[in-house]
């Protein structure tokens, strides 16, 4: 389907690609991955045809269609987000009577709602637009479908939905992204661009993983093999070059090295960045309090008699639908957003940091990168702000450039530094990934679990959530539910309570063995011995004794199900009372009742996680019986 053969590329004086190849056939699907700067994009755009190579060929197959997401701003005019969605080319020949049910339900896997269907495109902000424009290519179904980091406008919902409809998808992938457990759940493959070449490696990311140490450490055997043979070589050469009995063999080495093909050195990995930011003043304990807030726009009511206590340590990730209120949440605390009705307290000596977007509007245009970043209240030495920088993807010169020429992915990076170097103990952060690539998140990730403060995020990026959340506080129309574990304890909880109704409902309609029709006789081409009276009511006596040991062992698995569910009911009911204490600010005046309290639901959490795992494997052994 795409075929690159002996590709060479250069841009600003720089080599990309030196006579790579690649070969990708129908069905496949790549990930493609390699540090900010290898060529990720300048390889789309050859394989789109905008760019032409300096040697070598990029050809598609004749006839083969091929759809593209770009990372940031798609076109949009006056169409609709469902016309948006149905066309393909802006040709509307190509309409047919089942693309609009195929386009609603795909644009309702991505969090659109129904309202939003007839809503001009350019009066939603990017992102949307950017997934109105996701809708298109799947409603497309090219023959090859290449994305530019598609998992930034994303929430988790719309991002498990997304991940689930490509498993199922025919055509080809060719995807570029940073987010691992996207790349985990679609990939058979990884092409990842090194030493000027497109390596490729079978399996998903944490395949690639493996195999590329394996490789790499081929790659350093081979090269300090070749390095030996090249200094035998040279020494014999310099020895005896001169010496008219050894002059022929000399001549011969030195014909080796020239025809030699040298292995290049090994790239010097990234090196993981360590350093040890200025950890902010200790707050008190209770770092915010919201109490009985209500906030609304206009006639959308987000948060009615909104309650929720922040202790200090916590390390909380928000998750939940589109549009539940988890940005809006962040921006309450923050005090970017003014409230209707309610209070929202900050706690003793709490300083607060907020990231998001338009945080970006804080920084000064006309300072270099360098300076601004170092533009902080308590001044870090210059080599120490380079180094954060260039973590950050501010390398060599770029850290000289004014901030007004920066893109919008390079401000808020910038921004983001600028947190680390100076952080409040109280962090707000939404989707701090964005435009971060897999070393950059590798060190705000390293960043973050040093920092000593208060964490509060939202991230739809998997893998950055499990290195960093320690509690999860789910947002589903306007209400909030803790969960006292990280991610992994959250999606088994949740899922665990979801499935909980569809396990009562078998258990309640389950129907005795006793009552289940006979099965119909099987006719035998032999006909069977006929038995005397004697092993007749032996026969009988068999299977009436099997038939009561079964009967035993179900009532026994009822008794044993029904006592499970009533601990489970039971726990959490103490476990909803506790955390309804555990609410009220005047708890917190008696330190040591407060400390009961949060041991006290510890404990029940903990023993609430274990008799919901026995009951479902006791209602899955009665299933089963």
């Amino acid at each position: 389907m795409l075929t690159v053969s002996e590709l060479t590329k250069s841009y600003a004086g720089r080599i990309l690609f030196q006579e790579a190849s690649l070969q990708l056939n129908a069905g496949e699907r790549l990930g493609l991955i390699g540090p900010n700067g290898a060529g990720k994009s300048t390889l789309f755009s050859l394989i789109l045809q905008e760019n032409s190579p300096d040697e070598g060929e990029v050809s598609l197959q004749r006839g083969t269609t091929v759809g593209f997401l770009p990372q940031e701003s798609a076109p949009s005019g006056d169409e609709t987000i469902l016309q948006l969605a149905t066309s393909l080319h802006g040709d509307e020949d190509h309409y047919d009577a089942g693309m609009e049910a195929q386009a609603k339900r795909i644009l309702s896997g991505l969090a659109f709602r129904e309202s939003d269907f007839d809503r001009p495109a350019r009066t939603m902000s990017g992102g949307w637009i950017m997934r109105a424009h996701l809708a298109r290519l799947l409603v497309m179904e090219p023959d090859l479908l290449m994305l530019d980091e598609p998992t930034n406008h994303l929430d988790l919902e719309s991002l498990g939905w997304f991940q689930n409809h490509l498993r199922n998808y025919r055509g080809a992938i060719l995807a570029i992204s940073h987010d691992r457990e996207f790349l985990n759940a679609i990939c058979q493959g990884i092409l990842e661009i090194s030493h000027k070449k497109l390596n490729r490696y079978k399996g998903n990311y944490d395949a690639y993983l493996e195999l590329k140490a394996a490789r790499e450490e081929q790659h350093l055997a081979a090269y300090r093999n070749q390095q030996k043979e090249i200094e035998h070589l040279q020494d014999f050469i310099n020895r005896f070059r001169a010496k008219a009995s050894k002059a022929a063999q000399a001549q011969e080495r030195i014909k080796r090295l020239d025809k030699m093909v040298r292995i290049e050195p090994p790239e010097r990995a990234e090196a993981t960045v360590h350093f040890k930011f200025p950890q902010p003043p200790r707050s008190g304990q209770r770092v915010m309090m919201i109490n009985e807030v209500r906030q609304a726009y206009g006639d959308h009511v987000i948060y009615e008699r909104l309650h929720l206590t922040v202790e200090r340590g916590q390390r909380t990730v928000l998750v939940g639908p589109n549009g539940a209120g988890k940005s809006t949440l962040l921006k309450i605390i923050a005090g970017m957003v003014p409230i209707l009705a309610g209070t929202v307290e900050a706690g003793h000596n709490v300083s607060i940091g907020y990231f998001a977007q338009h945080r970006t509007d804080m920084l000064d245009t006309k300072r270099t990168v360098l300076d601004e970043a170092m533009a902080i209240s308590k001044p870090v030495p210059e080599q120490m702000a380079r180094t954060i920088l260039g973590s950050f993807l501010f390398r060599g010169d770029d850290v000289f450039k004014t901030v007004g020429v920066l893109s919008g992915g390079e401000k808020s990076r910038l921004a983001l530094v600028k947190l680390l170097l100076d952080p409040p103990n109280f962090i707000l952060l939404d989707e701090p990934t964005t435009h971060l690539d897999m070393a950059s998140i590798d060190a705000l990730i390293g960043a973050l679990k040093h920092y000593e403060g208060t964490l509060l995020f939202v991230s739809h990026d998997v893998h950055f959530i499990r290195a960093l959340a320690t509690t999860v506080l789910h947002v589903d129309a306007g209400h909030l539910t803790p969960y006292a574990g990280d991610y992994n304890y959250f999606l088994d909880k949740s899922k665990a309570l979801s499935e909980r109704g569809a396990l009562v409902a078998k258990l309640h309609n389950h129907r005795p063995v006793e009552n289940r029709p006979a099965p119909p006789a099987q006719v035998s081409a032999t006909p069977e011995p006929k038995l005397g009276m004697k092993e007749i009511r032996e026969q009988r006596r068999l299977e009436a004794e099997k038939a009561q040991a079964a009967a035993r062992a179900k009532r026994s698995l009822e008794a044993r199900a029904a006592l499970m569910e009533k601990e489970v009911v039971e726990l959490e009911a103490r476990q909803k009372a506790v955390a309804v204490l555990l609410e009220d600010p005047a708890v917190y005046a008696d330190t040591a009742r407060a400390m009961q309290l949060n041991q006290q639901l510890a404990f029940i959490t903990k023993s609430l996680e274990k008799a919901t795992t026995a009951w479902e494997e006791a209602t899955e052994a009665l299933s089963a019986n």
